[in-house]
Parts: structure tokens; C-alpha cells; sequence
């Protein structure tokens, strides 16, 4: 194993509006060696590869590639220079065929024509090095998830890279499947192929990696060797921050049950597996959990989004079926979704439509109009009520801040009257004011008695909003503890459980 620095990230810093997302990172990373990258989701693992491969540039910082700076435009550039990236979301093209994926943009040619013959050689030559066994003329739509994962490395590896970076790349895989992976890095490492491996498994990071780097909040936070390294001391640099933010003080109290989840396994695998939980009446049941846990599937599919396998849906005692979101809010159910600006918001239109469009049926005067007296009222309602501040009712949603699109989005939604509420990061990309007016928000509805779900990736707000955590861990429930006799710690084993 080599000791010589294949690269080397001088103090990155990387500003999006209203947040560092980067601060002044460093990473240093040997040829030959596997490097961890660890961090909470959020800690900015994935930031700083895109730094590194050309898809966000640098606000501050220099990169070195075997001692030379390089300023990546863009990822073709990163290729050309031997630096590839195994994505955590496969974007390929599932209609095409395995070397068509391969080979897109560089094909191998004779004269004008592709040569197909060549490009179906070369691709059975990479995969048997790798002892990949799929069919170069596959479609890539046909394959598993595993083997779409083998086609993006095989694909990394034909570009002669020196430093491959591979994001959460077991989050699909079987055991032997993850053996099989760790075989090919092995044996990109004894070529002097540097790795940069980004997980959240623990025991995985111990077994396949020389150094790990851990990060937190944007900041780099320590780099040690593996081997001096056990999960307990990962963890504790991985969360080590005190919970100084304030949370408004609890006011609800949990009652009896008014929702029961069984056997909720998703139709298309991998995914959820057998998840079973209750929510109590005025309750707030956080749901935490890392990359692929499969957090946000479970909710979609408790509000008719996504199909299952198995599994069903106890309302107060009675079974319903949530087969769409249509039966989902007929049932008494709403789901703020995590992207708030794709899913969530009009941008372009008034708050008043994105206030009363999940709930239309309650304004019409006949076939054709709407009430405008009834908009009007409850548009009312739900600016006096989420307090949001705009300059009238008739404002583009879209140029609101995050936290105030937020607060409409949570009030349209109450317009429904809604028994459960299902929150996916309420307060992602929110200021900490607003925040803090949200969480007054969900803790004055559970006091209410509403049962709310809040799915988040900060820990701090799992700990200082909820009663109970159900903790995922790869679509399984690892465990469901009190909010108040838990820890930070605790949280992480079970998340990193599977």
C-alpha cells in the first residue's frame, strides 16, 4: 500500500443561501488506501465530493491531484483526470442497453460508426476482471438494483480512474453482495486505486477502510486510523454536540391509541420490511434514521403513495385503506412532504390557492366556481393562525422564505382536518426563528390531540420535539425508545443496526 497523497482538499468552504454548508474542510486521502468519509446526514459527506468532482464549485479552498491544483468545471473534466463517482441515486438509462450505459459519450468507433463489436469486448473484458457476471446487452431497466450498482463502478473503473468516490454504496445490498463489492475494492486497491467510501454502517467502515474522516455540521471534525477506531468513539465524534437549542417547553400529553400500523411491507423491494408501530392521540412519534433507511417510503405509503405487499391501517380502532392520497384526507389523514418546492408549493401562485388547493370541494358554490368570501376566510385562518408573513393574501408562495412556505403548507393541510398529520422534515432549509415557531406549531397540535409523525434527520430536534423515536434501520424498525430517556448515542446503534 502506497503512502504517497493522491489528494489533497485544503480548507473547502462552500456557502448556499443562508447557510455554510462547508467550513474550512480539509481531507487528505493516500493511492492505494480506503478512506471513510462519516458524518449525520446533513454533515456535508456529500457537499464536499461534489466539490471535488466539478458539480458545485469552491467559494474558498484548493484541490491537489498528485500535487498539482486542479478546479474541475464539471464532471467530464473530473473523468478525464481519473477522479470518478459512484452516485448513491443511479442515474442511468434504463431503456439502453449495459455497455450503451458504459460507454454513453465516448463510444468506441470505426470511422463514423460505433463499433459495437469493440464496445461488447472491452465491456466483457472490465466486467471479468471485476467477476461481474451480467450480459453487456442487458437492458439496464431488466437488472436489480446490485447490478445497476456493479455496472456504475464497472463504469468508473473504464475511465482508468485513480480515485474512485463511492456514496453509500451497500444502501441496497444483500450480504453477499457487500462481500462481492469488498472484493472489487480490494482488488482496486492492490492497482494503487484510491477509495473514498462514504457510509453510515459501522461495521462495514471498520472492516474495509484504512482511515476514516469524520465529519459534522460542514466541519471537519478528526481523521484516524481505522484500526484505532471502535463504533462507540465513531458515534461520539459523529454527535458530539450538546443540545443547547431551544425548544419550546411540551405542552400535550399522550393519550389513547388512535393509529396502529401492521405488517407494512412495500409491494417493490428493497425497501420497507414488516414495520409495526402505534401513535397515541396528542402524541409526537419522531421517526429517525440514516441514508437509505427507508424513513420517508413508510409515510408515503401510510398516505396511499406508495403500494404494499402487506400490511394495514387502524384508524381509532377501525380499519381504513389509504389507497390514494384522495382516500388518505377523506380518512383524516395529511403528509407535508420533504421537498417542500417540488411536491409541496405553486411557487408562482398566490398563498390563497397553495392554502385551499388539498380541500377545493369545500369552496365550490356549484360545478364551475368557488366561494371567494370562503377562500378568503380561510386563507385568513391560516396566515393569523401559522402566523405567516406576507404582505397579502395574494402574494406568489414563491417569494416567501422557507420557513414562512412551510407554515402555509401546515395550514392548508389543517383546513383538512386531519386526525394524523404526517411531517417529513418540517424544518429542513428553515431558519432557527422559524423553527422555532414551527415546533410551537406541532407541539400546540398535539396538545390538541392530534397525532402527528415528524420524520427528521437533526437529532437535536427528534430529542427536544418528540415523546417517542422510532428508529429505522434499512426499511426495518430497529427499535422505538422515549424521548427522555434516550440519547444521542443510543439512536445512532440502533440506526446503524442493519
Amino acid at each position: 500500500m502506497s503512502e504517497a497523497s493522491l489528494l489533497e482538499m485544503r480548507n473547502i468552504t462552500k456557502r448556499f443561501p443562508g447557510v455554510i454548508a462547508l467550513d474550512n474542510v480539509s481531507l487528505k486521502v493516500k493511492a492505494g488506501t480506503v478512506h471513510a468519509l462519516m458524518g449525520e446526514n446533513g454533515a456535508g459527506k456529500s457537499t464536499l465530493m461534489k466539490c471535488l468532482f466539478g458539480i458545485y464549485s469552491l467559494d474558498k479552498g484548493k484541490i491537489l491531484l498528485n500535487g498539482k491544483e486542479v478546479a474541475f468545471d464539471n464532471s467530464k473534466q473530473a473523468l478525464e483526470s481519473g477522479v470518478s463517482m459512484v452516485h448513491q441515486e443511479l442515474n442511468q438509462v434504463r431503456q439502453q442497453s449495459v455497455m450503451d450505459n458504459l460507454w454513453l459519450g465516448r463510444y468506441p468507433r470505426k470511422g463514423v460508426f460505433i463499433d459495437h463489436k469493440k464496445m461488447y469486448q472491452d465491456t466483457l473484458e472490465i466486467f471479468k476482471s471485476l467477476d461481474i457476471n451480467i450480459d453487456p446487452r442487458s437492458k439496464v431497466g431488466t437488472l436489480s438494483v446490485s447490478e445497476m450498482q456493479m455496472v456504475e463502478i464497472a463504469k468508473a473503473v473504464s475511465y482508468h480512474s485513480k480515485l474512485i468516490v463511492m456514496d453509500e454504496p451497500t444502501s441496497s445490498l444483500t450480504e453477499n453482495e457487500v462481500n462481492h463489492l469488498f472484493k472489487i475494492i480490494r482488488k482496486l486497491q492492490s492497482e494503487n486505486v484510491a477509495i473514498i467510501y462514504i457510509s453510515h454502517k459501522m461495521e462495514e467502515i471498520l472492516k474495509i477502510s484504512d482511515e476514516v474522516t469524520i465529519m459534522r455540521d460542514g466541519q471537519y471534525i478528526a481523521t484516524k486510523s481505522a484500526k484505532e477506531l471502535t463504533t462507540d468513539e465513531i458515534i461520539k465524534l459523529m454527535v458530539g454536540r450538546d443540545l443547547s437549542q431551544r425548544f419550546p417547553q411540551k405542552i400535550n400529553e399522550p393519550g389513547d391509541v388512535i393509529l396502529k400500523v401492521s405488517n407494512f411491507t412495500a409491494e417493490t423491494q428493497p425497501s420497507f420490511i414488516d414495520v409495526n408501530f402505534e401513535l397515541k392521540k396528542g402524541e409526537i412519534l419522531g421517526i429517525a434514521g440514516l441514508v437509505g433507511s427507508k424513513r420517508t417510503e413508510v409515510v408515503e405509503a401510510i398516505f396511499g403513495i406508495r403500494a404494499l405487499q402487506s400490511g394495514t391501517i387502524e384508524l381509532n380502532g377501525k380499519s381504513v385503506k389509504n389507497q390514494s392520497p384522495q382516500h388518505s384526507i377523506k380518512n383524516g389523514f395529511a403528509l407535508v412532504t420533504e421537498e417542500r418546492r417540488s411536491t409541496g408549493i405553486f411557487p408562482g401562485l398566490s398563498i390563497s390557492f397553495n392554502s385551499i388547493i388539498s380541500n377545493l370541494k369545500q369552496y365550490k358554490t356549484n360545478a364551475v366556481f368557488l366561494s371567494d368570501r370562503k377562500v378568503a376566510e380561510d386563507t385568513k385562518w391560516v396566515i393569523d393562525s401559522m402566523k405567516v408573513k406576507t404582505p397579502s393574501q395574494k402574494t406568489p408562495i414563491g417569494s416567501l422564505s422557507g420557513g414562512n412556505q412551510q407554515k402555509v403548507i401546515i395550514g392548508r393541510w389543517l383546513l383538512t382536518k386531519p386526525e394524523v398529520l404526517l411531517l417529513d422534515e418540517p424544518t429542513r432549509g428553515i431558519d432557527v426563528g422559524a423553527k422555532f415557531e414551527i415546533y410551537q406549531l406541532i407541539n400546540q397540535l398535539a396538545s390538541e390531540g392530534k397525532g402527528i409523525i415528524m420524520i427528521s434527520s437533526e437529532m437535536p430536534e427528534l430529542l427536544g420535539v418528540t415523546d417517542r423515536i422510532l428508529v429505522m434501520s434499512n426499511g426495518r424498525v430497529a427499535g422505538i425508545v422515549d424521548t427522555k430517556t434516550t440519547s444521542q448515542e443510543e439512536i445512532m446503534r440502533l440506526a446503524a443496526m442493519y
